[in-house]
């Protein structure tokens, strides 16, 4: 019933789509109130030379977003390839195609930022064939909801990227470099670490921070190359990725050096349009040593 319902609305334009997430902001910010006393506690401790006003417009700016995104992942379900090629723009997809050609296989750092569920259209944008020259995969973790997993799988793999759980990741691409092609991963690695990780200590948004450092270690591992996927919001439904290489080999370089790269990065990427970050969610819930962090 939830996903004939989702297939229906899918259907309606985004401009159409857009009405209901004006409605769904003002019930998430002015009524349920959604998490808002995280994000607002991660805006302080992230910006505390801005100015309360500033810090409520960006907290404004980011529920409409949410609003958005959320509107725009159904759009998913019923979006041609030549729309979803004309909202999802990649720049520098060359970088990431040249490895591949090589046989090299990418890991692609990438964050709960802009729009990150259109980041699976990559394929539309490469040169690379999915399945014929090169495995376009990412790495979810299953929900508790299993009806939910099953739409959320079906949105991730709408234009071929192959979902590999986190929990078996490594076994999965080893299996997928076997078959003698070679695969570009997502690695969602904003996330705080989950048990197991040890994570990487920095300083991150003006706190402490435990990054994920398992997706650096399993590059490493397999000796792949690790790209930075910077992503902007041009305007309302219009999204742009600029592909930037970090390590051509992950195992040629410094133990750290990918994942306080990538932190660097990323927080370019935040601070240049705060509000297109996912802030509702509680990373810094574990605090962290500061003397543990790189300078």
């Amino acid at each position: 019933m939830t996903m004939w319902l989702l297939k229906i609305l899918a259907r309606l334009p985004l401009g159409v789509l857009y009405v209901f997430a004006d409605v769904a902001f003002v019930i998430l910010y002015h009524i349920v109130r959604y998490r808002r006393k995280v994000v607002r506690c991660n805006l302080g401790e992230a910006y505390p030379d801005k100015s309360a006003a500033d810090r409520r417009r960006i907290e404004r700016r980011f529920y409409r977003h949410f609003a958005d995104i959320t509107v725009e992942t159904i759009k998913m379900l019923h979006i041609s390839d030549a729309e979803m090629a004309r909202r999802m723009q990649f720049v520098n997809c060359d970088i990431a195609d040249g490895l591949l050609r090589r046989g090299r296989s990418v890991a692609a750092y990438f964050a709960h930022i802009g729009n990150w569920e259109w980041a699976s259209s990559v394929s539309l944008a490469s040169a690379m064939r999915p399945d014929v020259d090169a495995h376009f995969c990412q790495i979810y973790r299953p929900l508790r909801n299993a009806a939910v997993d099953r739409i959320m799988l079906a949105l991730r793999s709408r234009f071929g990227a192959h979902s590999l759980p986190k929990t078996t990741a490594m076994r999965a691409l080893l299996k997928l470099r076997s078959a003698g092609l070679p695969s570009i991963t997502g690695f969602m690695s904003d996330q705080k670490p989950s048990h197991g990780d040890t994570g990487h200590y920095t300083m991150f948004l003006n706190r402490p921070t435990a990054i994920i450092s398992g997706t650096e270690t399993l590059a490493r591992r397999l000796g792949m190359a690790a790209v930075y996927w910077d992503m902007e919001k041009l305007s309302r439904g219009h999204y742009r990725i600029t592909m930037r290489l970090i390590a051509d080999d992950v195992a040629a370089t410094d133990h750290g050096y990918v994942t306080e790269t990538y932190a660097r990065m990323l927080e370019s990427s935040i601070n240049r349009n705060p509000e297109i970050w996912l802030w509702s969610h509680n990373r810094w819930k574990h605090p962290v040593a500061p003397e543990l962090c790189q300078s």
